[in-house]
């Protein structure tokens, strides 16, 4: 099966959770991380999910899964040790038009969770397409090395120039010029060195005059 890569914003929307143990426990960890309101349904939970319930960062639903516990929700997980009941659960799920996951199982799945870097706003998803979990686990241990905590900082950057820039209403072209020239500046190694006094000078060569490499750093 091919998959479509897609990234989906999860803040605010509802999202259903059947499983207590330690897989649920990471979905649900994720999901919250990503501003999802998770709700579980589970005979049992860890500890971690049990301190999630009391905090109320998430919704114990009870014991049973019954279809209307899915009314209003946009995303389901089934992350139970019973993969005939994850099979129920998706079959369910996708009667009401719901995204489903169901791990370990992907034909009943209508998305598959990657392995991730995160470094601040910059996310690099990795996918074997169900084929190798372990593959793309060892792929994402390698890119941690490669890319450092630098990248948040620049996406940092980046973010208050780019809307600074924007507003000025340049041209397209030195729009363009502007960002192709910090993308491939010296910026990251510096961020990397933590020597802002050089950030600051590479600026100052590449921004307009009327705008001040001194008000970003």
């Amino acid at each position: 099966m091919k998959y479509y890569p897609v990234f989906l914003a999860l803040e605010g929307k509802n999202a259903l959770v059947v499983g207590g143990g330690k897989v649920a426990r990471r979905k649900v960890e994720t999901l919250v991380e990503y501003g999802a309101l998770v709700q579980i349904i589970s005979m049992e939970l860890t500890d971690g999910l049990k301190k999630l319930v009391e905090d109320g960062k998430i919704i114990h639903l009870g014991t049973k899964f019954e279809d209307h516990l899915m009314d209003g929700i946009f995303l389901v997980i089934a992350a139970t040790d019973d993969h005939e009941f994850n099979h129920k659960i998706s079959e369910s799920a996708r009667r009401k038009g719901l995204l489903i996951n169901a791990v370990d199982q992907p034909a009943d799945c209508d998305f598959i969770v990657p392995s991730i870097v995160k470094r601040g706003d910059l996310q690099i998803a990795i996918s074997t397409s169900g084929k190798s979990p372990a593959l793309a686990k060892k792929i994402r241990k390698e890119l941690e090395t490669q890319f450092g905590d630098e990248y948040e900082s620049f996406l940092y950057l980046m973010g208050r120039l780019r809307k600074e820039i924007l507003k000025k209403e340049y041209p397209q072209d030195e729009n363009m010029r502007i960002f192709q020239e910090i993308v491939n500046s010296g910026i990251l190694t510096a961020l990397t060195k933590k020597n802002m006094d050089d950030v600051e000078l590479i600026l100052k060569r590449i921004l307009p005059q009327d705008l001040s490499s001194g008000h970003f750093i």
